[in-house]
C-alpha cells in the first residue's frame, strides 16, 4: 500500500494502474483522536457532556455506546468541528483542535463525517457525491480519486446512477467512499446501520469493517446496539446521561463491569435483591460470593438469563414453568420459584425440555451472576 498525505493524488495513475499499485480509497496515516475533560451545554441550564476524556488510538476502531440522549453524537459532533464543547480540549496527535488555546476550522482537521441519513445528494450522480468534498484537486484528480474510493466499496459499476437506484446499503457505501475519498486521519460514524433493514445489518457492518481496516483510519462508530459494538469495536466506550461509565474491550465490559447500568447494557438480566452473610449473598436461586462486601451490606445480584442449566432431574432450586416462548434456536421460560417476588426469565436451547412439562430444576453458573451495591438501574 502507498500511504500519503490528504488531498495527494497519485501522479499519472488510471484507475486500473491505481488498483495494480494496491492503491485504495482511503489509505493513510491514521491519527490518535483524543478528549480532554469535555463538556457542553446547550441553551439553558441543559449539560449534554460532562467531564469526558477518552482517546481513540491509531488504527482502531472505538465504538461509543450508550441509549438514547446519552451524548454520543455530540461528541462526534464536537471533534468533527460542527459543534464547539462548553469547556475541554481535543486533541489530535497531541495537537489542539478545539479548545481554549485554538480551534482548527471542520475542513482542516482531516476528519471525515458520514452521517445517519447519509446526506446523499439526490441531483448529482454517484460518482459526484463522492468527488464532492474533493474541492482541493482538479477535475479529473478527484474523479480518479472518487473511481478509487468507490472501487474500494464495490459500486464503480454505479458511478453514472443516481442514489435514489441504490438500495439503503449501497447508499451507505457510497457515503462511506465519500468520506475516505480525502484521506482522513480520523473517520466518525453516526449510527451508519441504523436505517437498514435487519437482514442486511449484519453484512454491511462486515464490509464496513473490513473497509475501516483496510482503510488504515481511526474509526469511531456511534451505536445503541451492544452486540453492534461488540461487532466492530477494537473498544467500547459505553456513556450515560453524558458521561462516560466504562471504556474497554467488549470482554472487558462484559466479564467485568463497572456498574448494574454496564452489565445491564450488555446482557438481559434478573435481578434478587439479597443480603450478605458470611462473604455469600443470598438469593432465591442459591448463594453467591460476594467479594469486597462486607456482612449485612444490601447487594443486588444479577443473573444472566443465559446462566441457568435445566434439568428435570434433582438440581439446586425448584421451579416450575409459567410460560415458555419459541424463539428459534432457543427458548425463553418464565419460571416461578420459590421465595422470588418475581418470575425468573431463562433462555434455554430449543429441544432441552420436552413438551408440557412444568416442574424442573435449576442450575445457576457462578460465572454468570453479577453482584453489585443494592440499586435498581435499568439501560
Amino acid at each position: 500500500m502507498l500511504d500519503r498525505a490528504p488531498g495527494k493524488s497519485v501522479a499519472g495513475m488510471n484507475e486500473s494502474e491505481a488498483k495494480r499499485s494496491g492503491v485504495t480509497a482511503g489509505v493513510t496515516f491514521a491519527a490518535r483522536l483524543g478528549f480532554e475533560r469535555i463538556s457542553h451545554r446547550f441553551s439553558g441550564d441543559q449539560q449534554i457532556l460532562k467531564d469526558v476524556t477518552l482517546t481513540a488510538e491509531p488504527g482502531e476502531v472505538l465504538c461509543l455506546l450508550g441509549p438514547s440522549g446519552s451524548g454520543k453524537t455530540t461528541l462526534l459532533r464536537i471533534a468533527a468541528g460542527i459543534e464547539t464543547q462548553s469547556g475541554g480540549r481535543v486533541l489530535l496527535n497531541e495537537r489542539e483542535i478545539a479548545g481554549p488555546n485554538a480551534f482548527v476550522p471542520p475542513e482542516e482537521r482531516s476528519i471525515g463525517l458520514v452521517f445517519q441519513d447519509f446526506a446523499l445528494f439526490p441531483h448529482l450522480t454517484i460518482l459526484d457525491n463522492v468527488r464532492f468534498g474533493l474541492t482541493a484537486l482538479s477535475r479529473e484528480e478527484s474523479k480518479r480519486e472518487a473511481m478509487i474510493a468507490l472501487s474500494r466499496v464495490g459500486l464503480e459499476p454505479y458511478a453514472k446512477a443516481y442514489p435514489h437506484v441504490l438500495s439503503g446499503g449501497e447508499q451507505q457505501r457510497v457515503a462511506l467512499a465519500r468520506a475516505l475519498a480525502p484521506r482522513p486521519a480520523v473517520l466518525l460514524l453516526d449510527e451508519p446501520f441504523s436505517g437498514l433493514d435487519s437482514r442486511l445489518k449484519d453484512s454491511v457492518r462486515a464490509e464496513t469493517l473490513a473497509i475501516l481496516r483496510q482503510s488504515r483510519a481511526t474509526a469511531m462508530v456511534v451505536t445503541h446496539d451492544a452486540e453492534e459494538a461488540m461487532r466492530l469495536g477494537d473498544r467500547i466506550a459505553l456513556m450515560k446521561e453524558g458521561r462516560l461509565i466504562q471504556a474497554g474491550t467488549a470482554e472487558e465490559l462484559y466479564l467485568q463491569p463497572a456498574d448494574l447500568f454496564v452489565a445491564g447494557f450488555f446482557s438481559e438480566l434478573n435481578l434478587f435483591d439479597g443480603r450478605v452473610v458470611a462473604g455469600m449473598a443470598e438469593t432465591p436461586v442459591g448463594r453467591f460470593a460476594a467479594l469486597g462486601r462486607a456482612d449485612g451490606d444490601s447487594v443486588t445480584v444479577a443473573v444472566r438469563l443465559s446462566g441457568f442449566d435445566i434439568t428435570e432431574a434433582a438440581g439446586d432450586v425448584e421451579a416450575r414453568v409459567v410460560s415458555r416462548r419459541f424463539l428459534g434456536v432457543v427458548e425463553l421460560l418464565e419460571l416461578a420459584v420459590p421465595g422470588a417476588e418475581e418470575l425468573v426469565r431463562a433462555r434455554v436451547r430449543c429441544g432441552q425440555l420436552p413438551p408440557g412439562i412444568r416442574d424442573i430444576w435449576l442450575n445457576v453458573r457462578h460465572s454468570d451472576v453479577l453482584v453489585f451495591e443494592r440499586r435498581r438501574e435499568s439501560a
